[in-house]
């Protein structure tokens, strides 16, 4: 029997495998693979606020960025908090962290995810912000 409990469970862990493919496809610096993570819809604002609407848009930038990405080492996606807003609906807090020998940057993405009819949670509007240090 599932319960809304389970169901739930089950649901953060779908989003959690989402997060995990786009540590993957961001550590492999591969766009396909990030780019079958969003909504045809979605709205994706860059780190240095770069606002894209549409996959269409999310893609050009995406092939023409990520490939090319110049940092070495290792990038890290934790969620860090889940929030249903409805329940096909959720806003996660994630933890991104860039290590590379000597060096670390640390940013705080907002994604709101949407579970699709065939039960997939995909990118739908997201913030990709940076942390600064300090007060």
């Amino acid at each position: 029997m599932v319960t809304e409990s389970t169901s739930r469970a089950a649901d953060i862990e779908a989003i959690r495998r989402l997060v995990a493919t786009v540590e993957h496809s961001q550590q492999h610096k591969d766009p396909e693979e990030f780019l079958a993570l969003f909504h045809p819809e979605a709205i994706w604002t860059t780190a240095h606020g770069k606002v894209l609407i549409g996959l269409d848009a999310i893609s050009e930038f995406t092939r023409a960025v990520l490939p090319a990405a110049s940092w070495d080492g290792k990038v890290t996606y934790e969620v860090a908090h889940v929030l249903f807003i409805r329940p096909d609906v959720a806003a996660v807090k994630v933890r991104q962290r860039y290590l590379a020998p000597g060096e670390e940057s640390e940013g705080a993405p907002l994604y709101v995810v949407s579970q699709q009819a065939d039960g997939r949670w995909l990118l739908t509007a997201c913030q990709n912000t940076g942390v600064v240090a300090g007060p």
